[in-house]
């Protein structure tokens, strides 16, 4: 099979030297540039989605996975080319992705009048609410409906929905985006948007545990319903793992999951940030080409870490596109602490600080109690009900029938014996 794929490569790589051959090449410097580096990622990704190692998923197809770890490697190097830019190069760069880029642009601010209802407006009183129902409302349903299926948890979806929203609370003085009124955080984001695509995204999961996977050959079926249903179910998962975290089982357990939502609100708040430091809007296309990227590799890169954690005997090292993941999200933040340092560590306001240092030793108590202390108690506890035993075993060992002790009949005993003799 890949002997084939090989041939196709090339093949491609023949046909593009015998098209840069045949036509004269331009004098445009940087149309050449461009031209050049994607040939070269364009043979990149042929090489990998034939060569590189299959994942855990293998619906639709293998390759499709294969594909995404490859443009995993390209997106990481582009990462680390920007990284090593300066700031005013870093941003001008983009420029050669889009023209509209490299111009510095205002952030909206969603906060200011938080009235749900605005008895000055005559013509709409419930204005404030209609500019917040813009294109991110679909955009966080969705977004959270994906993330419920890749993370296979009702609690940690909220408590990472929950904690973004803190988050921003924390970070508004940083970036103007944050600011929201309470109903836009925890209305129409944690319950309507958030809250409504998990509860989606667990029943699509209930729906996906309770299938049966009986996989048949699309031409042996007989009829042509039964083959375009088989079609639609290649895109389903060839079968089901059912995630059980349990985070408060061990110690190892329970800070792989705290690594896990760590991880998920850094790469969420680096979707705002990189936005800022490298003047994109919103709305830019390749804002939404990350956050499809970050769906399609999440998926796998948490499948690796579940397995590792679940059986770490078999999967004796973490996947590829986890460590990739990890990788991705550490080399955005770099770029955004090298490109714009000073708001970066704009001073939290006191009354946060202390929010979040009472939050920490909170998290940490928990964990020093239950996995140190509660363990520590329950060995002692353990111990003394075995001594207890023992104890108690012991003396039913040394006592008769009637409850009296043997040690103390036994003197009487042999002085009867004495007396008849």
């Amino acid at each position: 099979m890949r002997a084939h794929t090989l041939t196709v490569l090339f093949i491609l790589t023949c046909a593009l030297g015998y098209v840069t051959l045949l036509e004269e090449t331009p004098q445009d410097t940087a149309y050449n540039t461009k031209r050049g580096i994607v040939a070269s990622i364009l043979v990149f990704l042929c090489f990998g989605v034939t060569q590189a190692k299959d994942g855990p998923f293998s619906r639709p197809h293998p390759a499709y996975w294969r594909f995404w770890l490859c443009v995993s490697v390209v997106y990481e190097l582009f990462l680390i080319f920007i990284l090593f830019q300066t700031v005013q190069d870093g941003r001008q760069f983009m420029k050669y992705i889009d023209p509209h880029l490299g111009v510095p642009l205002p952030e909206r601010d969603y906060g200011g009048n938080c009235l749900i209802y605005d008895p000055g407006n005559g013509t709409d009183p419930f204005h404030n609410i209609w500019d917040k129902l813009d294109g991110f409302v679909p955009a966080h349903f969705f977004g959270w409906y994906l993330k419920t299926l890749m993370i296979r948890d009702w609690w940690m979806c909220m408590i990472i929905s929950v904690m973004f929203e803190f988050l921003e609370y924390s970070l508004e003085h940083q970036l103007p985006n944050f600011s929201e009124c309470w109903w836009d955080h925890w209305i129409m984001d944690v319950i309507l948007c958030n809250g409504l695509g998990i509860y989606c995204g667990m029943k699509t999961l209930s729906w996906l545990s309770l299938k049966t996977y009986k996989w048949q050959g699309l031409w042996n079926i007989p009829t042509y319903k039964g083959k375009m249903k088989r079609i639609v179910f290649q895109f389903t998962p060839y079968s089901w793992v059912k995630f059980e975290w349990k985070p408060a089982s061990s110690l190892r357990r329970w800070l792989a999951v705290c690594g896990i939502i760590f991880v998920f609100l850094l790469a969420e708040l680096n979707t705002f940030y990189l936005k800022f430091v490298l003047w994109m809007p919103p709305e830019h296309y390749l804002v939404l080409l990350r956050l499809v990227f970050f769906v399609n590799v999440g998926g796998v890169a948490m499948r690796e870490i579940y397995d590792f954690m679940d059986d770490p005997k078999f999967h004796k090292k973490l996947g590829q596109q986890a460590w990739l993941v990890a990788a991705i999200t550490a080399t955005e933040f770099l770029i955004v602490v090298k490109y714009d340092p000073y708001t970066l560590t704009l001073s939290l306001p006191f009354y946060i600080t202390q929010c979040w240092i009472l939050g920490i030793i909170l998290v940490l108590t928990w964990t020093a109690w239950r996995f140190f202390i509660r363990d520590i108690t329950l060995r002692y506890k353990e111990i003394r009900r075995q001594k207890q035993e023992h104890r108690h075993e012991k003396d039913k060992c040394l006592s008769n029938g009637d409850g009296h002790s043997a040690l103390l009949e036994e003197p009487n005993g042999s002085k009867l014996r004495e007396r008849k003799q």
